[in-house]
């Protein structure tokens, strides 16, 4: 990795932030749900889930924490949707997309992910590559695709039309599971990342990592005579 400079924003900082906490909480207690009614030959363990203590649960509302794990649900919900305000407004207001995210060919994708498989690919802090690019990007449509599946499911008839175009309730969850499932992989990734890279992870908690290049110094005058 080269030198360079990465600053982010306090709106950008709360926005991710926020919607990093809210896609844990979401993924946590959507699991707890699924065990609940399971769409595919497997449920996940218990202690990775969230909907508070099965036991006392089983007591109070005679469920497995259900109840308990769609509210959070929801609560996940209402943080996401703060979050992807905020990092859509820092984006607005500072040119962040389109400087940063923007733009993307195939051609430039493909170049920057063969480097990337041969570990040749220079990273400079403040600077996305194209695969980067592209991961955002597809990151930013499966919590899109999240979210209106999830609609689908959680109002079957008052958005008949939405469920329908899912190709009915059982095949949202599916679909809402898959996506998931990409933004459990998306994560991972990420993290990884981070780990090879901490610096990225200083700048989104302080605002600003890693130091200018120093420029060149002037040509003294008689040179520039010359």
């Amino acid at each position: 990795m080269s030198g360079g400079v990465q600053k982010h924003t306090i709106l950008a900082r709360v926005g991710h932030w926020s919607m990093a906490s809210a896609i844990l909480i979401m993924i946590g207690s959507g699991w707890r749900i699924y065990d609940n009614v399971p769409i595919l030959p497997f449920q996940f363990p218990y202690w990775i889930t969230l909907g508070g203590d099965k036991n006392l649960a089983t007591v109070t509302s005679n469920d497995w924490g259900t109840g308990n794990a769609i509210a959070w649900h929801f609560a996940g919900m209402w943080l996401l949707l703060f979050g992807f305000s905020m990092l859509l407004l820092n984006g607005v207001i500072t040119g962040h997309l389109r400087r940063d995210w923007l733009p993307v060919s195939p051609r430039a994708f493909w170049r920057d992910f063969v480097a990337a498989a041969k570990f040749k690919l220079d990273h400079k802090l403040g600077q996305y590559n194209a695969v980067q690019k592209v991961f955002y990007w597809g990151a930013v449509f499966c919590i899109a695709m999240m979210f209106i599946s999830g609609l689908a499911i959680y109002k079957p008839v008052q958005l008949g039309w939405l469920t329908w175009l899912f190709g009915g309730f059982p095949d949202a969850r599916i679909v809402h599971f898959v996506f998931m499932s990409l933004i459990v992989g998306f994560l991972c990734v990420h993290v990884a990342l981070v780990a090879l890279v901490p610096e990225t992870l200083r700048a989104m908690i302080l605002g600003r990592a890693g130091h200018e290049e120093p420029s060149a110094p002037p040509m003294p005058q008689s040179e520039v005579a010359q």
